[in-house]
């Protein structure tokens, strides 16, 4: 074997293995379940929200893209909307403690109250499993399971891939179009896209 094709056959292996680590959820199977850790020391499981419309937002507070719907007041103001409906937000950070991602407990607790941010919990996965079994690879990377626990959506949070807050209103948001449609039980119309934004630092 020639040195070239030595080198595309070992830089093939490792593409493989490092995609083999991200797991391919499907719109319309089950949701994977979970468990992890909130930033006030609470541990949640997914089947725990059983019979409730559940969204998992993965996030990095230090994201452009992130800042974009938190510092226009988007992000929260979706929380608010649906989870006073009934809807469980959990937002998700799976940063681990190398890349300098993670946050510790205090911390996440200060940004989520400077950010005024509205999620029903914030769970660290700083090891990064729950992240790579749902294939989050942004922030935000945005997920809409349904009662039934069956995964309806998954991608971006909206339609214009930018980091301009000016964007956000000329943009289709997926999220709570494809929640809007399965409270009135239809259809969701768009259930896979790609989602935009920072690369999630595992």
């Amino acid at each position: 074997m020639s040195k070239l094709k030595l080198i595309i056959s070992i830089f093939a292996v490792m593409l493989c293995s490092s995609m083999s680590a991200f797991a391919d959820v499907e719109v319309g199977k089950p949701a994977p379940d979970f468990e992890l850790t909130d930033s006030n020391g609470k541990t949640h499981k997914l089947s725990d929200f059983k019979g409730k419309n559940v969204v998992l937002e993965w996030f990095n507070h230090d994201c452009p893209f992130v800042v974009k719907h938190y510092g226009s007041g988007n992000m929260q103001a979706l929380q608010k909307k649906y989870t006073e409906s009934g809807v469980i937000w959990l937002a998700i950070n799976s940063g681990s403690k190398e890349s300098g991602s993670y946050k510790d407990p205090e911390t996440t607790n200060a940004r989520s109250l400077e950010h005024k941010a509205l999620p029903t919990a914030v769970l660290i996965d700083d090891t990064g499993k729950v992240g790579k079994e749902y294939g989050a690879k942004t922030t935000p990377h945005m997920y809409v399971v349904d009662a039934t626990g069956t995964l309806r959506y998954q991608g971006a949070i909206d339609s214009t891939p930018s980091a301009d807050a000016e964007d956000i209103a000329k943009s289709e948001n997926y999220v709570s179009k494809a929640l809007d449609a399965i409270v009135a039980g239809q259809e969701v119309a768009t259930t896979v896209t790609k989602a935009y934004g920072c690369s999630v630092k595992y």
